[in-house]
């Protein structure tokens, strides 16, 4: 991983693989690597998606919204109301229901396994 700056906003981003039974038909996810450490422990991005649902997300993310809004639903009834300039944490193991009411643009943070 090298040091780098960029503008989220003007990131141009590719379709992101997203299996078709977890999106609502006409949803589009797209998505750019902004940069993977050396370890392979996390992945820098910049996210996008249309408005619509996108089902069965298991946490273990950071990120802030850039534009649009969403809603995420957890099992347990807990919601959080997300838009411009909000910041939000999935934990590890949470499961949740992410609903895209306006188009989001998200840079984030993925730790993986």
């Amino acid at each position: 991983m090298q040091s780098n700056s960029f503008h989220p906003a003007e990131v141009v981003l590719q379709p992101y693989p997203t299996a078709p039974e977890r999106l609502t038909p006409g949803t589009e996810i797209n998505a750019a690597l902004l940069w993977k450490r050396d370890d392979g422990s996390e992945v820098g991005a910049v996210w996008e998606m249309t408005p619509g649902v996108l089902e069965g997300i298991h946490g273990d993310e950071s990120f802030v919204i850039l534009s649009g809004r969403a809603r995420v639903d957890f099992p347990d009834g807990r919601v959080l109301e997300l838009g411009p300039g909000d910041a939000a944490v999935l934990a590890p193991g949470d499961t949740c229901r992410w609903t895209t009411l306006e188009t989001v643009r998200k840079v984030v943070v993925f730790r993986l396994p």
